[in-house]
């Protein structure tokens, strides 16, 4: 092995002094954070101000630093006569999960920020259980954070074309941390050679032009013993550097063993390096195990063999946490402990180098302060490293039955749905029936303020959409999930408003649909169709709203439901009316006017009158108009809405116009005047006043059109609305 080093943990200038200085915490969070290699929360990317890691002590792999700083100036293979390339650098990082791939990947986005004015993108393309995230989600989120706007539901090719044409004109950096393989970075690679891209990968990217490797292997010896004197301190590393070098060769240089084998030490003051060095060797290992995965298999088990069997059984449980982030109130939720307990054990974790702490990205520096005042969102957030994961997942299966995981997950999501629901309610009137219920909650599921609730919502949101599609996929929890569904739906759209959150709000119908089917509930089905329909069609895509609405028509009609399947039919009318079809537009109408006469809805009835004659009024059929504009006048007076009425004969009277009888036109055009003023609606009879100067004007009597002009000039300044 070369004499190669690993980058240092997260820990701020202060917290740094000489090796052995540090308190116990520190060593073993900041070696953690060093060199235990795992992808950050799925699909998270961080904004260009807060994506810089706290400064960090960086100790090695100064060989590989150069060479990729040399890689960014060499000339790539489609450059031609010293002129850029159309398309971004990429920079490879290959090497196995506990490498410390991702550390020298962070290491060198501090070195190259200053050059890339318009920041650094983050994002995480395998999930917490080893699954490749969704090209579609990667570039949504990647496209949040540069505050580009991308439609609900809009498909995987049309968000990576938005993402490219996004960074064209940037020059930014682009980390795509733990990518399975090129066939997920290469349509996020933006066309743009003023970005560069870094991929932390276990393979090569075979397909992806002029990439630039760095293949990492092992520490050497003096960069592994560095490590055990850093988070064990010297003293004992001093007195047998033989066995302390020993160590290093049993962990095989693998930067995320020593972090635990350091963790182990500094946990166990009074043990030396060689009661350590005993207690690798005598960890079973198991005859199949590939001779690279030994190490870390051995100091992981000396790790967790001396854990409490209470502290052992939530670090199991940690691994169903959403989105691979877990917090005091998940961890408390999934292992049936109180808040405390579980901080408690993930702080002692993160001592012992088994989990990560994660700095929440996006947060603001006012929604951290707000939060550390609230018992609802609890600090730190922490996450399994992703070398560790899948030894914790097999001990899950092991020691914990189907039945037992069934329930940590039905708790984790009841308590997800109560903090919703509390967060929620903050946004509304402090007398408000919502806010007097969650008085009575504990105090760790209520928030201090609505600014806290949304600083926590905003925070969780992947995490909670994460939870919301695990609850999907396990199919057991079909009522909880749907709970969750809809507390979390409501939650967004009282703190974000129904446009901004309409893209999560897709994906959450899109699951709410996928229950409904599984279980046949056609209700549900209907309502999800509807609102996936709804957004459909306001993002330009008519023929799925169509599709949509009429499943949804059918769904509603199979459980007769009226209301479902009068908005499943206005929907179709006004989508057909969208694309300029007025004759199918008008047959829709017509349907859910039948259905509103037969439930007596009168006002309903007379609107959709009134649609039906819009609609002939733009194919040239006046005299189908003209009969239902009557017929929506003669429902609104008996009714007794006189400004319905009112607008109804206004119409009326330009359909008559419309059709080449002017006179008749004024006539009625008046008629609608006085009930307008009958009804005290005087910005409705200024509209219709300006409407008759019009037609006087082409009547050629300009003296009445300037009278007519005046009066509703003067009533739209008294009735400015």
């Amino acid at each position: 092995m070369t004499d190669q080093a690993v980058g240092g943990g997260h820990l701020p200038p202060e917290a740094v002094g000489p090796p052995g200085t540090a308190t116990r915490d520190q060593r073993a969070s900041g070696c953690l954070q060093a060199a235990a290699d795992g992808p950050a929360p799925t699909g998270t990317t961080v904004p260009a101000a807060a994506v810089a890691p706290p400064p960090a002590w960086f100790t090695g792999r100064r060989r590989e630093l150069r060479a990729l700083h040399a890689d960014i100036e060499c000339a790539g293979l489609d450059t031609l006569s010293g002129r850029k390339g159309s398309r971004s650098r990429v920079l490879l990082i290959a090497g196995r999960p506990g490498s410390g791939r991702t550390e020298l990947a962070e290491e060198l986005l501090r070195e190259l920020a200053g050059d890339y004015p318009d920041g650094v993108l983050r994002a995480v393309l395998t999930g917490p259980g080893g699954e490749p995230v969704a090209t579609d989600h990667i570039a949504r989120e990647l496209l949040a954070t540069l505050g580009v706007d991308a439609p609900p539901g809009a498909a995987e090719d049309e968000l990576t074309e938005r993402l490219r044409g996004a960074l064209a004109t940037r020059h930014a950096l682009l980390f795509l941390d733990d990518a399975p393989g090129a066939e997920q970075v290469e349509p996020l690679l933006p066309d743009a050679p003023d970005c560069l891209v870094v991929v932390v990968s276990q393979g090569p990217l075979t397909g992806i032009p002029d990439v630039r490797p760095c293949a990492l292997g092992g520490l050497g010896s003096a960069a592994s013993v560095e490590i055990l004197s850093r988070y064990a301190g010297p003293t004992r590393i001093t007195v047998d550097p033989r066995t302390a070098e020993a160590v290093a060769e049993e962990c095989r240089g693998q930067p995320a063993a020593l972090v635990l084998a350091g963790g182990w030490l500094a946990a166990r003051p009074k043990c030396s390096v060689s009661d350590l060095r005993n207690a690798l060797r005598e960890v079973p290992l198991p005859g199949d195990l590939s001779t690279a995965a030994r190490p870390l298999y051995r100091v992981f088990h000396l790790v967790y063999g001396a854990l409490p069997p209470s502290a052992a059984r939530i670090l199991r449980l940690i691994t169903l946490a959403p989105g691979g982030l877990v917090d005091a109130h998940i961890a408390s939720a999934l292992a049936g402990c109180s808040v405390a307990v579980a901080g408690t054990a993930l702080r002692e974790f993160a001592a012992l180098g088994l989990l990560r702490p994660v700095d929440e990205a996006g947060a603001t520096a006012g929604d951290r302060a707000a939060a550390d005042a609230s018992d609802s969102a609890p600090r730190p957030q922490f996450r399994l490293p992703g070398c560790l994961d899948p030894l914790v997942r097999a001990l899950l299966h092991e020691h914990e039955r189907a039945a037992d995981i069934q329930l940590a997950r039905a708790r984790m999501l009841e308590r997800t749905v109560r903090l919703l629901q509390s967060c929620r309610a903050m946004g509304e009137p402090a007398d408000s029936p919502a806010r007097q219920k969650i008085s009575g909650l504990p105090r760790s599921l209520r928030f201090v303020s609505k600014a806290v609730a949304a600083g926590w919502l905003r925070s969780r949101r992947t995490v909670l959409l994460d939870a919301a599609r695990i609850a999907v996929a396990d199919g057991e929890l079909d009522t909880l999930d749907r709970r969750l569904m809809a507390a979390l739906t409501r939650t967004l759209i009282a703190h974000e408003g129904a446009e901004a959150a309409a893209p999560d709000l897709y994906a959450l119908h899109g699951l709410v649909l996928e229950v409904a089917e599984r279980r046949g509930l056609a209700y549900e089905k209907a309502a999800a169709l509807l609102n996936l329909a709804d957004l459909d069609g306001q993002s330009g895509r008519t023929s799925d709203a169509l599709t949509r609405y009429r499943g949804a028509l059918e769904a509603a009609r199979s459980v007769k439901d009226p209301v479902a399947t009068g908005r499943a039919l206005e929907s179709l009318g006004a989508t057909y009316a969208e694309l300029g079809d007025w004759q199918r537009a008008a047959d829709w109408y017509g349907r859910a006017l039948e259905l509103r006469l037969t439930r007596g809805e009168g006002a309903d009835a007379a609107r959709l009158h009134g649609r039906i004659g819009d609609a002939h009024s733009r194919a040239g059929r006046w005299g189908e108009a003209l009969r239902e504009w009557r017929a929506a006048a003669r429902t609104y007076r008996r009714a007794g809405d006189s400004a319905g009425q009112a607008r109804a004969t206004g119409e009326v009277a330009q359909v008559q116009e419309s059709a080449g009888r002017p006179e008749e036109g004024l006539r009625t055009g008046l008629e609608a005047v006085e009930i307008a003023r009958s009804a005290g609606d005087g910005h409705l009879e200024a509209a219709l006043r300006l409407r008759i100067a019009d037609t006087l004007e082409r009547l050629g009597d300009p003296a009445a059109a300037g009278l007519h002009r005046s009066i509703g000039d003067r009533l739209l300044e008294d009735h400015p609305d």
